[in-house]
């Protein structure tokens, strides 16, 4: 199977995009290239709503360079979309015409709905969420969607964003009440149209796109927040009210020196934030939450898999995904690794009264815990801990993530302290401890395949009060190795849990 590659081009009413994806050999997926050109499109309009004809020289001079990224890239599918700058523009039909003719691209021009259900699979393939809200504040539109259960209820694209909003009322000193007065009338009087709006408050209002992803970037930043995504961080409205209250106050020049925020979206965040809080104000929102995916995530989701672009689980999709990346690792021994680790889980997790979600993080790194081996073996914990912490598990929360890649690397609580030290603010001592009992958990299940034959089949378990006992009926040829490891194991286990570790072949219970 050789690699195969998808070309996204999103054409949006602030920025050009695109995005690279890979199949790889594997059968991984991951971004190869990405490209970005601020260009404001729906800020570049004349009085006839027209798109001028410096702006689309300006536009197909940026999509003439990435049609040749594409080409050095080899790409067997390309997918360009056009969204509400060019769907909005009084010459439409040309602008797709003149397009053609210069780069042989056949532009997809995107509804309001259709923009809106993209944005939604990109989302919902990416979080661990059921029902809420989705927002996605671009250049020239505004789409809000409800959905309960993972499905769209409602949605609509509302015709203002915050280049358009930055356009009619600003002139980049500090932005004043009056400023903000109109902002928010507009919107209020864009949502009364719709009752379904008002009809589930209490829940998450989770954002994609340019906005929120610089509202994240700007309160981590003011924050120190240790690690850097933005994807499924969440921010309560009184933090959000602080920082835009700040920014609101601050003329352009000394805005563009806030942390974290890029010095091409300074004059237009603050519209962009006031249609955010107007609209969590009007469906009373429990907090914000942010998604990295968006848009052109849900384009590679249906045009990869366009029979069922929904996934029914993220985080396994992005274990698969990241264990097809890192492939070194023996996946049979892995595949024991995990079943004997989770085995070992159902036995122990009464007794010492863990929650079901942490099966969830001991699962995912009992698959991961040797991607890190594709780097350097003798050091493939430390490796591990590093790709885990630095790729997109979805499903996890930051946290989560965190605690995953420590349990994968565990080797020692003073090691596992030295690695998470610069986390500190998202790990609590009783998360540590719980993190030193599932490596050792984890540790155990890797000593029991040490030889990486899958030698036991079914493994009898069972506790007393100072061991635990561990008998493999069917097991395939001698465990000597196993027994070993199992038993300069055993002292560390047993600081942990309370337990020596025992495997004997060919005993009974008794």
């Amino acid at each position: 199977m050789t690699s195969q590659r998808i070309g996204i081009i999103d054409i949006g009413s602030n920025s050009i995009r695109l995005v690279v994806y890979e199949k790889t050999e594997t059968g991984a997926h991951r971004v190869v290239d990405g490209s970005k050109r601020s260009a404001r499109i729906s800020g570049k309009v004349d009085n006839t709503g027209s798109l001028t004809d410096e702006a689309l020289f300006e536009l197909i001079d940026i999509l003439k360079h990435f049609v040749r990224i594409c080409s050095l890239h080899k790409i067997n599918h390309m997918r360009a979309v056009a969204t509400a700058a060019i769907r909005n523009a009084t010459n439409q039909p040309y602008i797709l015409e003149r397009i053609r003719k210069e780069t042989a691209l056949e532009i997809e021009l995107l509804s309001g709905q259709q923009e809106a259900e993209y944005g939604f699979l990109g989302m919902i393939n990416s979080l661990d969420v059921n029902d809420g809200y989705l927002i996605d504040i671009g250049g020239g539109s505004t789409e809000l969607s409800l959905f309960r259960n993972r499905t769209i209820l409602h949605s609509v694209s509302f015709p203002f964003g915050c280049v358009s909003l930055n356009q009619r009322n600003f002139s980049g000193q500090p932005f004043n009440n009056k400023e903000l007065e109109t902002i928010e009338n507009l919107i209020t009087k864009s949502l009364k149209q719709f009752e379904w709006i008002f009809e589930a408050p209490d829940m998450p209002l989770i954002g994609v796109g340019g906005t929120v992803r610089a509202l994240g970037k700007v309160h981590q930043a003011v924050n120190g927040y240790p690690l850097s995504q933005t994807h499924n961080y969440n921010v309560d409205e009184s933090q959000v009210e602080v920082l835009f209250q700040l920014m609101r106050s601050l003329p352009l020049e000394q805005r563009r020196k806030i942390p974290g925020l890029s010095k091409d979206r300074a004059d237009i965040i603050i519209p962009g934030i006031a249609v955010l809080r107007t609209i969590f104000k009007a469906i009373q929102a429990s907090h914000y939450q942010i998604c990295g995916a968006g848009l052109r995530d849900g384009l590679f989701h249906a045009t990869r898999f366009p029979n069922r672009p929904k996934l029914d689980d993220p985080l396994m999709f992005s274990l698969t995904n990241l264990c097809a990346l890192h492939a070194e690792a023996p996946r049979q021994h892995v595949k024991q690794v995990n079943r004997l680790a989770l085995e070992l889980f159902d036995e122990l997790h009464i007794r010492e009264q863990l929650e079901s979600r942490t099966r969830t993080l001991l699962d995912a790194a009992s698959q991961l815990y040797r991607i890190g081996a594709s780097i350097d073996y003798y050091n493939y914990a430390k490796h591990t801990f590093y790709l885990i912490i630095h790729s997109q598990l979805n499903g996890l929360s930051h946290r989560e993530i965190i605690m995953t890649a420590a349990i994968a690397s565990f080797k020692s609580k003073g090691r596992a302290k030295g690695l998470l030290a610069p986390y500190k603010s998202l790990i609590s001592s009783a998360d540590l401890e719980l993190i030193c009992k599932l490596g050792m958990l984890l540790q155990l299940a890797a000593a029991l395949d040490r030889s990486e034959m899958q030698s036991i089949g079914i493994l009898a378990i069972r506790t007393t009060e100072s061991h635990l006992l561990l008998r493999p009926l069917n097991a395939r040829g001698s465990l000597a190795v196993e027994s070993h490891e199992v038993e300069e194991l055993s002292p560390d286990f047993n600081k942990h849990w309370g337990l020596s570790p025992n495997l004997r072949q060919y005993e009974n219970y008794s």
